[in-house]
């Protein structure tokens, strides 16, 4: 009996080691430890380790979740026990059903049992973050191969899902970085931006959806998978940490479950104390870092509109070693950092344990809590359908405003304060009836539902903002007959989107106005900036027509599964000698550059004609292009005869405004006129130094960054030495300077070319000396002119509204007002002698506060404010919208402001 026991022991030792054996370390695979100093892994080189991973071990199992925006392989490593591969669509399914919430609380309970909670571990989202890549490496060897008893118990009760989050990153900043034979001479400043449009804003389009990367892990995270925990990886830490981590500070967004909250302080005790156990201190939470949960649109943020638990660290660390720096206040134990950690030199390694440690501290706290957190999932879920589907008020700032105003009216003709605490008692001084008075008013109420009526000028783009809804796993219905609600008619194809769905927090914040509170370091203090934008709202930012509906509704709606993409309807082109096409539809400068590439004649009204505004197309050719545009663009050409005064236009030869290292801003343009088909090329600083602008462009883009202010001499970004770097790249090196580069852009306009500038780069209108000033100063005692300090004024990203003079050309299409996004945007007034040098607003701000979504102090020091405007210079002209009208690709609302000027 001994020897059979013995022989069985052995058995199972000599299979364990085999196995260990058989999966690959990464020091066998790529020739050095993950950590080691001075050492990357590139992404062919990591995809390849995955491969053989997931050949060698019945553990992992390796996915492609669709391509990059450079055409690689996205993948995504599913890991788990092998006996639990058997059954993975039936916990997959387990997943969805617990989430959508559309079964009983009983039912509920027993899948919860049932189900393995499946916990989202990403690396790589910037590429610059190395550390992140290289922790999934080590991850997946360590769960591929370690048999300790802690791992089995994770991968009998957890699934994973280990993945990449820009391969295409990794891949550029890693062969940057290792290029160099000498290891102390590697850096990571690279020629271009590390995702192929938008570098670090890639952490930015998780609500739209734009970029490839986004769209194939938001189809995993809300419509395959949808994970109970999500954990996004970053760096660095605040200075003197070595990791932030949860809980986040204040404030946090009022329309998602408050068992997010309290789910992230229960994971965010899970990571701290395994750090305290494993005696790893410098690990800091709460305000110790700039993180809170109030932002929608980030990989770990936006998971909490969907009843998800997301997690984000930032770890410090790098291959060339650091130093961990003296900062005397982070050597005070606090409820932030109970575990500080002291000044040391720092290794990539360290960096890479730390991150395991808290990927298990995460899987182990799935294995000892995986029925609540399927359970939980699906109880917030189930609250937000009850919400959708009765009277509920969401308890914004503004409404315990309300209830503060409603007191101190009525206390107007009160007198003493004895009188107040009698009447109303030694607690309180509101009386009850105040809340009744604001919380059950029906004015402010939730919508119960949505439509976006097919009829509407711009159809495709309202498309467009479904379409950035389902990709979040948001539940969309259509109509498939006329419908009437609340006596209005509807055509068939409307879009309705009801609030009685499990993700209704992300519906919510995509249709209604984000009300941040006011949130300053102390009172009459300066504000604390949000964790990127304070408003966002898609609906408003997209220029959509949405009616809201607050009783419960019905039609002929039929719901689109999950995940299901849509187009706008496909019409047959009529029959007609010529068309129009409406100039307020995004898409006809879509169709519009298919003809002019076609070389047909296309013409611009300049009246109104059969009822499409001033500014629409003509065209009396290119039925094969016309076709298209009506089939799929959601183009639908009107016939009409040839208008009186149209004018022809040709496409202008654009030239967009880059620089080393690549704008974002810049990179969401590149992005935009690809979608629409306009063709540009992009120009840096040494081509304009070079002169000569007009032989080879008409317009020229500004967006964003890359102008020095008025007072500088050039816009300084670090850049390597000429010699340091390939020679494909050295027309990208140099800055734009006031003595060097503006005589030659101050020339091109004057010979007749057109500058459009945007944000930041309206600091062009100075250094151009026109009769602009800054609307957002006061004067000093010193009689000298000075920015408002943020005690006076505080606006960051939100979303204004502004008046626009429709009756300009670059204005056509657009209405009499136009949602904005105003993220500490220049705002001007014009000088006296604007008028002589023919400097005229375009666009601006009234007399009323102008705030829709968001946060805004001092909005009186916008009232009247210009916001937009165009200069004539010679013989060309000079555009500023100091708004973001190109915001990350989502404000497709003002898309219409650079369109037009995208033509001769």
């Amino acid at each position: 009996m001994r020897l059979k026991t013995t022989l069985v022991i052995l058995f199972i030792f000599f299979s364990v080691g085999v196995f260990a054996q058989n999966v690959p370390t990464p020091k066998a695979h790529f020739g050095f430890e993950m950590g080691d100093d001075y050492k990357l892994a590139n992404f062919t080189e990591t995809e390849a380790y995955f491969k053989k991973v997931a050949e060698a071990s019945d553990r992992v199992r390796m996915v492609e979740i669709g391509k990059t925006e450079y055409g690689r392989s996205q993948p995504m490593m599913i890991v788990t026990a092998p006996a639990n591969f058997e059954k993975l669509d039936r916990y997959r399914e387990i997943s969805q059903k617990l989430a959508h919430a559309e079964i009983t609380r009983e039912e509920a309970e027993k899948l919860s049992v049932e189900g393995k909670p499946v916990v989202w571990v990403d690396g790589g989202l910037h590429a610059n973050e190395v550390v992140g890549p290289h922790q999934l490496i080590e991850t997946l060897y360590q769960l591929a191969s370690k048999n300790d008893d802690e791992t089995l118990k994770i991968l009998d009760e957890v699934i994973v899902l280990l993945v990449h989050a820009n391969p295409d990153g990794m891949e550029i900043m890693s062969d940057w970085y290792m290029r160099k034979e000498d290891p102390g001479a590697r850096d990571q400043n690279i020629p271009i931006l590390y995702q192929k449009y938008v570098g670090h804003d890639n952490n930015r389009d998780f609500y739209m959806n734009n970029m490839s990367e986004a769209a194939n892990m938001s189809l995993q995270q809300y419509v395959e998978w949808i994970p109970q925990i999500i954990y996004n990886h970053h760096q660095t830490a605040p200075a003197g940490a070595v990791v932030a981590g949860p809980p986040y500070r204040d404030p946090f967004n009022h329309v998602f479950d408050p068992l997010i909250i309290t789910s992230l302080d229960a994971v965010g005790a899970a990571m701290i104390n395994r750090m305290h156990q494993e005696d790893r201190p410098g690990y800091t939470r709460l305000d110790g870092s700039v993180f809170s949960t109030w932002w929608n649109g980030g990989l770990r943020t936006t998971p909490y509109y969907h009843n998800i638990i997301g997690i984000l660290t930032e770890i410090i660390g790098n291959p060339t070693p650091a130093e961990v720096p003296l900062v005397p206040e982070r050597l005070i134990p606090n409820n932030g950092t109970p575990y500080p950690v002291t000044p040391q030199e720092w290794h990539f390694r360290q960096s890479i344990d730390y991150s395991v440690s808290l990927n298990y501290a995460i899987f182990n706290h799935a294995v000892r809590h995986g029925d609540e957190l399927l359970l939980n999932i699906y109880l917030m879920g189930r609250k937000s359908i009850e919400k959708g589907s009765q009277d509920n008020w969401t308890m914004y700032p503004k409404y315990a405003q309300a209830v503060q105003d409603a007191f101190n009216e009525s206390q107007k003709s009160k007198t003493g304060e004895a009188e107040e605490v009698n009447e109303y008692g030694s607690r309180s001084r509101y009386p009850a009836m105040l809340y009744d008075s604001v919380y059950t008013d029906p004015a402010n109420r939730d919508p119960r539902g949505y439509i976006l009526s097919a009829d509407q000028p711009d159809f495709p783009t309202a498309v467009k903002f479904m379409n950035a809804l389902i990709k979040s796993g948001v539940l969309v219905e259509k109509a498939t007959a006329d419908f009437t609600v609340n006596g209005k008619n509807y055509p068939a194809n409307s879009f309705i989107v009801k609030t009685a769905q499990a993700f209704r927090p992300h519906v919510i914040d995509m249709f209604e106005p984000q009300d941040h509170p006011n949130d300053f370091l102390y009172p009459g203090g300066p504000p604390i900036r949000p964790y990127d934008a304070a408003g966002w709202t898609l609906a408003l930012q997209m220029g959509v027509e949405v009616d809201r509906l607050y009783e419960g509704f019905d039609g002929p709606f039929e719901r689109i599964p999950y995940g299901e993409i849509q187009s706008p309807p496909a019409k047959t082109l009529a029959n007609g000698s010529g068309y129009l096409l409406d100039v307020r539809n995004n898409n006809s400068f879509m169709a519009v550059n298919d003809l002019l590439k076609a070389n047909v004649k296309v013409y611009r009204t300049t009246a109104a004609v059969d009822g499409l505004p001033v500014g629409s197309f003509y065209v009396s050719g290119g039925k094969k292009e016309l076709e298209l545009a009506a089939k799929e663009y959601g183009v639908y050409p009107v016939p009409v005869s040839m208008p009186k005064g149209a004018t022809q236009i040709q496409p202008a030869r654009v030239g967009l405004y880059d620089y080393y290292g690549g704008s974002m801003p810049s990179g969401w343009v590149r992005w935009m006129l690809e979608q629409f088909h306009f063709e540009y090329q992009l120009v840096f600083p040494k081509e304009i130094d070079a002169g000569n602008l007009k032989d080879k462009y008409d317009v020229m883009l500004f967006i964003g960054p890359g102008i020095p202010g008025a007072e500088s001499r050039g816009y300084s970004r670090a850049q390597p030495k000429p010699e340091e770097i390939d020679e494909k790249y050295h027309h990208m090196l140099g800055s734009f300077t006031a003595k060097e580069s503006l005589p030659q852009l101050k020339r091109f306009i004057e010979d007749g070319g057109v500058v459009i500038s945007v944000g930041s780069a309206t600091e062009l209108a100075y250094h151009l000396g026109l009769p602009v000033e800054d609307a957002l100063v006061e004067i000093g005692a010193d009689g000298k002119a000075k920015s408002l300090s943020g005690e006076k004024y505080y606006v960051p990203g939100s979303v204004l509204e502004m008046y626009v003079d429709n009756s300009v050309p670059i204005n056509y299409g657009m209405g009499d007002e136009a949602y904005i996004m105003f993220n500490r945007s220049p705002v001007f007034k014009l000088a006296p002698s604007a008028g002589n040098k023919r400097v005229k607003p375009i666009a601006w701000f009234g007399d009323d506060e102008p705030l829709r979504s968001g946060w805004a102090w001092g909005q009186s020091y916008l009232k009247n404010g210009v916001t937009a405007f165009e200069a004539q210079l010679g013989k060309g002209k000079f555009y500023a919208f100091g708004p973001e009208i190109t915001f990350r690709a989502q404000s497709h609302g003002t898309f219409k402001m650079l369109f037009n000027g995208l033509y001769k």
